[in-house]
C-alpha cells in the first residue's frame, strides 16, 4: 500500500487507471475476524459510478464501493516466472488452438469463430438425424477465439458472435484468458457487462520439456500411434461412442502439426491409460491423459506422458504445455510434481439466454 509521509494509507489511483494492474486495501465486513480491512490485487477493469471492478488473475471479479477504499496504487506486472521456458501469451495461445482445430471456423477480424458439433438421434428413434440435438464437441472447439480486434465494437461483435452459433443450432461460447501479461480481463470484465456469465476456467501450464523426458517411468508397455483407435476412443471420456459422433471427434483429435495418440493396454478391449501430444516447434503439448480408475497409482499417467515427451524431443522440441481444470486436484499435483506451473488461467464464457 502507498504510505504518506505521516504514515497515512493514500489512494492513488484514479478511473484513469482503467487497464492497470492495482493493489488496493478496503473496508469490508467479509474481512477476518477482527481485521477492518482486506486487500486485493489484479487488473482494474471499470470505475463507473462509484463502483470499481478489479480482476484477479483467477478470473474473479471483487466490487468495491469507491467510498470503500482506504488505499490503492498501480503496481508493476508479476514478476516473469524463474522456472521452465519463456512464454507470452498470445504465443501460447496460439500453439493450444492449433493443437485442437474446429472443423469449421470464420474469421471476425482478428477473432476466430470455432465449431466442432455432430446430431444426436432423438429419443425413440435410433440412428434419426434430420430431426434431434447438436451436440459441440469441447467449449474448446465450439467458442469465440479473441485474439486482437474484431473489427467492431466489442459489442457489436459478441452480437455477431451470438449470431453465428445460433446458425448452428449451439451455444454461443467467449474463450477469454487472464492471470499474466497480455491477456483480457477487459474482455471478460465486457462479456460480464454484456450478460455472458463464465462457466469454466482452466489453467494453462508450461514447464521444460527434458525432464519428463528423463522421468525413471516404465514406458515399455506404452505404444505410440499416429491415430486414435477404436479401443483409444473407448477410454476417452469425451468420445461419446455415438456414429454421428466420430467424424467431428476424430476430426478434432487428429488436427495438429504432428499428432501422437499413446496408449496402455488394459482389459476387455479397453486401454488402462491413454494420451495425446501435438508436437508444434518448440511446443509439446499433453492432452486426454486418463487412466482407468482401477490402475491409477501404478504410474501409468508417468508412463505416458514419459513416452510422448521423448517422441516430442526427437522431433526438436524443448517446451510442455498442458491445461488442467482448476478443481482437478490429482492432476494438479502429478503436474507439479513434472514441473510444470501456471502461466495463466483461461475462461469459457457462456451467453446467457433469458
Amino acid at each position: 500500500m502507498e504510505i504518506t509521509g505521516g504514515g497515512r494509507l493514500e489512494v492513488r489511483i484514479t478511473s484513469a487507471d482503467v487497464g492497470k494492474r492495482v493493489s488496493v486495501r478496503y473496508v469490508t465486513d467479509s474481512a477476518e475476524p477482527g481485521e477492518k480491512f482486506t486487500d486485493a490485487v489484479g487488473v482494474l477493469t471499470s470505475w463507473d459510478s462509484g463502483v470499481l471492478l478489479i480482476t484477479r488473475k483467477s478470473g474473479e471479479s471483487v466490487r468495491i464501493a469507491e467510498s470503500a477504499l482506504v488505499a490503492g496504487k498501480v503496481v508493476p506486472a508479476a514478476p516473469a516466472r524463474r522456472r521452465g521456458p519463456s512464454a507470452t501469451f498470445a504465443e501460447l495461445a496460439r500453439a493450444t488452438a492449433r493443437a485442437w482445430q474446429p472443423v469449421e471456423s470464420e474469421a471476425l477480424g482478428e477473432w476466430t469463430l470455432r465449431a466442432a458439433f455432430y446430431e444426436v438421434p432423438p429419443a425413440g428413434r435410433p440412428g434419426g438425424v434430420a430431426v434431434g440435438r447438436r451436440v459441440g464437441f469441447t467449449r474448446r472447439a465450439n467458442s469465440a477465439l479473441p485474439l486482437g480486434d474484431p473489427g467492431m465494437p466489442v459489442g457489436e461483435a459478441l452480437t455477431h458472435v451470438r449470431a453465428w452459433y445460433a446458425a448452428r443450432e449451439l451455444p454461443a461460447y467467449v474463450q477469454a484468458a487472464t492471470g499474466a501479461e497480455g491477456t483480457q480481463e477487459l474482455l471478460c470484465a465486457a462479456l460480464d457487462r454484456h450478460g455472458w456469465r463464465r462457466e469454466v476456467s482452466a489453467e494453462v501450464r508450461i514447464g521444460a520439456l527434458a525432464p519428463i523426458g528423463d522421468l525413471d517411468a516404465d514406458v515399455s508397455a506404452v505404444r505410440l500411434s499416429r491415430t486414435a483407435d477404436e479401443a483409444w476412443l473407448r477410454r476417452y471420456r469425451r468420445f461419446s461412442g455415438d456414429e454421428e459422433a466420430s467424424p467431428a471427434v476424430r476430426s478434432v483429435l487428429a488436427s495438429g502439426p504432428s499428432v501422437w495418440f499413446a496408449s496402455v493396454a488394459g482389459t476387455g478391449g479397453v486401454p488402462a491409460a491413454i494420451g495425446r501430444c501435438v508436437v508444434d516447434g518448440r511446443w509439446a503439448g499433453f492432452m486426454a491423459v486418463e487412466v482407468d480408475p482401477g490402475q491409477r497409482r501404478r504410474g501409468l499417467a508417468t508412463a505416458v506422458m514419459t513416452a510422448l515427451a521423448r517422441q516430442a524431443l526427437d522431433e526438436g522440441a524443448s517446451a510442455a504445455w498442458l491445461q488442467v481444470e482448476a478443481d482437478n486436484d490429482g492432476a494438479r499435483a502429478l503436474y507439479d510434481g513434472m514441473g510444470f506451473a501456471p502461466h495463466h488461467h483461461y475462461h469459457h464464457y457462456r451467453w446467457a439466454e433469458a
